[in-house]
């Protein structure tokens, strides 16, 4: 679900967007000014937030990117295996199997309060509280 729309010279870094269907944040961005017959240029790299791939764009600044609505969750670890969690939602009581990502392995135990979020209907684990 789409929270908003912003023109590319709006976006900073830090700012998740939709791009090709992924959810990508924005890690670097310069914006170039505009030339006598031309209009300013946005350079910006992004990380994918599920999968760690990069892209590297140059967009016109009147250019829209969707924000995405990013539901920020709490839940308690159930369970851990090698790759994956199982989590229980603290409000309603869901259960979810997540994978654990590379920077949080080793540091989740069963019994652990994890903070996670829903975005555009995909569910990560972001850190332990």
């Amino acid at each position: 679900m789409v929270s908003k729309v912003i023109d590319s010279t709006e976006m900073r870094v830090g700012t998740y967007l939709i791009i090709d269907g992924g959810v990508y944040q924005v890690k670097k961005m310069d914006v170039s000014k505009t030339g006598k017959h031309g209009h300013a240029k946005v350079r910006f790299e992004a990380v994918s937030i599920l999968t760690g791939k990069k892209k590297v764009m140059v967009v016109p600044g009147h250019d829209r990117f969707e924000v995405p609505m990013i539901n920020k969750r709490q839940a308690q670890v159930l369970s851990v295996s090698e790759n994956s969690a199982s989590i229980m939602d603290s409000e309603s009581f869901e259960n979810y199997d997540l994978v654990i990502p590379e920077d949080l392995k080793g540091s989740i135990n069963s019994g652990d309060v994890v903070e996670y979020w829903e975005v555009e209907g995909d569910k990560l684990i972001r850190k332990v509280m």
